[in-house]
């Protein structure tokens, strides 16, 4: 049996894309490792509301969600190169799988009368990797996006998130993760010529 997440950081949802939130699945291990956790990640990423079942999700899930997946880091980590079969490829992949619609979502009445968001049926897989591929392609098109565009500083991070803070100043994929990483290390280097 596959293990479930068992920390925030194992599922991580801080790059600003969802698309970018899939990509980071890879590091630094392999998350999406089970339907278990690629369903976790689908109800983290707000792919799907709250509390969606999703029973019917299999093994050709995974399988699709890694497929798009390895494209979204071809188009990413390729955007500054020169056209390539590769990029063309991947290119013509996510163009394809943009092409369905995402999930139908409806608003329905919650105990408290408030309108909650749900799906109008169970989410099929096309449907979910149609709204990643949207996603990557509206970031590749958007000028402003793909100029915040930025890779994580932290030491061996390869993290892409979009910086949309103000100045545009952010160095790391996460404060809590890689900034905390660099400001312990930084404390120790500092540190360490008083001890010697």
């Amino acid at each position: 049996m596959a293990h479930m997440p068992s920390s925030a950081y194992e599922l991580r949802f801080d790059t600003g894309r969802l698309c970018l939130d899939l990509l980071a699945t890879t590091h630094p291990v392999e998350r999406l490792d089970s339907v278990e956790v690629l369903c976790a990640w689908i109800t983290g990423s707000g792919l799907v509301p709250p509390r969606t079942p999703l029973v019917h999700a299999d093994a050709s899930w995974l399988t699709g969600f890694r497929e798009v997946r390895a494209r979204v880091g071809q188009l990413v980590y390729g955007r500054h190169a020169p056209a390539s079969p590769a990029y063309d490829l991947a290119l013509a992949s996510v163009n394809d799988l943009a092409r369905t619609a995402p999930p139908a979502p409806r608003a329905r009445r919650g105990p408290d009368g408030t309108l909650v968001r749900e799906l109008a049926g169970p989410p099929q897989c096309p449907a979910l990797l149609g709204a990643v591929a949207r996603d990557v392609v509206e970031l590749l098109t958007d000028p402003a996006a793909r100029a915040g565009l930025r890779q994580c500083a932290g030491d061996n991070c390869p993290i892409v998130y979009v910086d949309t803070s103000r100045g545009h100043r952010r160095r790391w994929c996460s404060s809590e993760v890689c900034g905390n990483r660099e400001r312990v290390a930084r404390h120790r280097r500092r540190a360490q010529p008083a001890r010697a």
